[in-house]
């Protein structure tokens, strides 16, 4: 099994391209899988970490609800964004500076063929990454990210996930507010849940700017030691 994992800082990249690299990322894992079990080899299949920042876009996941979206195809225009309907699962959810995203391509068969424990461990990394800045995080329950102020009328949102699986390998993950522009949450009902907040970590620890290099690698840290595995290419 492969525990090694692959590290790419796309830096800022439009949605659209990064979800078609993402695609044959992951196109690339599925057909050698597919070629091993057909050939009975054992070729190691590649596992990769994404990371980038998008201009601002608005997505909504194969299960979610168009009227999550407030805008107008004009008002979208005039903010500056784009949208897309995208095949993770889960709503609608925004993307924009300020925002770290992270997308694991990982074949779960190197690791553990589990979709929910992957997506507790996903989230794990970001609640242990935000306990260093000493924010106490945690769970909503029926409700994927990681949240502050759980179980009471302060809860709000500070990472989103939407993951999609096919033949054990991942693509899409989450996005952490760190030092992104709130309003624009605004214009949507994140992840279709109505009467929650959204924050960010730079809001929460009342500073203007949060260093989002440190940020990424106290992520990276986290995940690697929760999936046993390497990075490698940093």
């Amino acid at each position: 099994m492969n525990k090694n994992i692959q590290l790419q800082d796309l830096g800022i990249k439009g949605y659209k391209e990064t979800w078609e690299f993402q695609e044959e990322l992951f196109k690339e894992v599925v057909d050698l899988k597919i070629q091993n079990r057909r050939n009975e080899t054992q070729i190691d299949t590649p596992n990769y970490f994404l990371y980038v920042e998008h201009p601002h876009v608005y997505t909504l996941g194969k299960s979610g609800d168009l009227s999550n979206l407030l805008l107008s195809e004009k008002q979208l225009e005039a903010k500056g964004a784009t949208f897309y309907k995208i095949n993770r699962g889960g709503d609608i959810t925004y993307h924009g500076p300020g925002q770290i995203v992270g997308y694991p391509i990982l074949d779960l068969e190197n690791f553990f063929t589990d979709i929910h424990k992957y997506l507790r461990l996903l989230e794990e990394s970001i609640i242990l990454t935000l306990e260093e800045y000493g924010l106490v995080c945690g769970r909503s329950d029926g409700e994927t990210g990681v949240w502050l102020g759980v179980g009471t009328p302060f809860a709000r949102k500070i990472c989103a996930m939407g993951v999609r699986a096919s033949r054990w390998v991942t693509m899409h993950g989450f996005a952490l507010n760190v030092n992104a522009d709130l309003g624009y949450f605004d214009n949507i009902i994140p992840c279709g849940i109505r009467g929650k907040a959204v924050t960010s970590l730079n809001v929460e620890l009342g500073v203007e700017k949060v260093d989002e290099t440190e940020v990424k690698a106290k992520i990276l840290k986290h995940f690697a030691i929760l999936f046993e595995a390497s990075f490698i290419g940093i």
